[in-house]
């Protein structure tokens, strides 16, 4: 199984991001994907998880009003969009499945001015 992030991205305040997690080697709709990110110095902070069966979500109460969860079946990739930026987003954002047991390798979203 392999689970492959897009590139390091920046961002002005108030802007958005959109990151991809491209999955192989398993069935894409038999694992949830979740959404978990690391801002420098802290712990890692779950933001939630899609279902690509359905597209069903269940996102953190804390991101839930700007971010979006969702999942292309026909490529086997899954995509969180995060809107109204701040510094406080720069961090390490990972994709995982199988309840967290398969990790992309991570994606720097940096926001500055």
């Amino acid at each position: 199984i392999q689970v492959v992030q897009s590139g390091a991205e920046v961002r002005n305040p108030g802007a958005s991001v959109k990151v991809s997690c491209k999955t192989s080697g398993y069935t894409f709709t038999n694992y949830y994907i979740d959404w978990v990110r690391q801002a420098p110095g802290q712990g890692l902070e779950w933001m939630g998880r899609i279902d690509p069966e359905d597209g069903g979500t269940n996102y953190d109460q804390k991101f839930q009003d700007r971010v979006t969860f969702t999942a292309d079946t026909s490529t086997s990739t899954a995509y969180v969009e995060l809107s109204g930026l701040t510094s406080e987003d720069t961090a390490v954002y990972y994709c995982a499945a199988g309840t967290l047991e398969y990790w992309g390798q991570g994606t720097q979203v940096t926001v500055s001015p």
